[in-house]
């Protein structure tokens, strides 16, 4: 299993988390980025993530490692879900382990930041209204 992963299922994010376990880790930190029903204002319905996956798990790896040497942590992982996502759906999850707490929430802090950045993933939300929008994956609009 790679340390970052694109799945078009449902996320268990228990499993994920227990690949954290360590006898020398003394904090752990996960972050879950869920489906809202809202984005600027509109009301969302449901969305959909489409990725190039080359690019994407290689990038993805590429900004794992970058933590990995940037803080002191002991593991990371992330798992970023493709395909329709309802309402409340898991649709990323990052974790991290390391000796203390600090070290820990920075990397996931960084590792969240820099896959909504660099990672070609995009969303396209479904609207209330009927109509729906591409949004490239640091949250700007494609072609707006």
């Amino acid at each position: 299993m790679s340390d970052f992963a694109l799945q078009d299922s449902a996320v268990d994010s228990a499993a994920w988390s227990q690949r954290l376990a360590s006898r020398t880790a003394g904090a752990c930190v996960t972050f879950e980025g869920w489906v809202r029903d809202h984005n600027d204002g509109r009301a969302v319905q449901r969305l959909s993530y489409q990725a190039y996956a080359p690019l994407a798990l290689a990038e993805g790896e590429a900004i794992l490692a970058d933590a990995r040497r940037r803080f002191a942590i002991e593991q990371a992982y992330c798992v970023h879900r493709v395909g329709d996502l309802a309402i409340g759906d898991l649709a990323v999850w990052v974790g991290v382990s390391a000796g203390h707490r600090g070290p820990a929430f920075e990397a996931c802090r960084f590792i969240i930041d820099e896959i909504k950045l660099r990672v070609p993933i995009w969303k396209n939300e479904f609207y209330a209204d009927g109509e729906s929008g591409w949004l490239h994956p640091d949250g700007s609009s494609v072609g707006g």
